[in-house]
């Protein structure tokens, strides 16, 4: 497993802006691919957004496409999330997770095997 630390959350008006990012610790950044999920209060975990470890495809929840943009630096061992158009309804705490070592990239938790502590976002209307 690789360890996580998530940055960046915070509060913002509706329509705003904010970068997440997500360092990792560990070997062979690369191999893993990075998974965004957000849970609000009495909501199951849902998936946002998700990047292969080479960069090479993107994968969006519909609720975000067009304003979320997931990209990773491997040499930084870091991942991103910019949100753009920042609604009300995107309030919730944001998780960062990676797969197992050349794990297949998924949009559902089960994927994951390795979590970030959090950060809360709260987007004011």
């Amino acid at each position: 497993q690789v360890q996580l630390v998530e940055s960046g959350g915070g509060l913002v008006h509706a329509g705003g802006s904010l970068r997440l990012a997500c360092a990792a610790s560990g070997r062979a950044f690369s191999t893993y691919g990075m998974g965004w999920f957000r849970q609000a209060p009495g909501k199951e975990r849902e998936f946002v957004a998700a990047i292969t470890g080479s960069g090479g495809s993107l994968y969006y929840a519909d609720s975000v496409k067009g304003r979320f943009t997931i990209s990773r630096d491997n040499a930084k061992k870091t991942v991103y999330l910019q949100m753009n158009s920042l609604k009300p309804e995107d309030t919730a705490v944001y998780y960062c997770a990676a797969t197992p070592p050349w794990g297949l990239t998924r949009t559902t938790p089960d994927g994951y095997d390795s979590w970030g502590q959090g950060t809360q976002v709260t987007v004011s209307s």
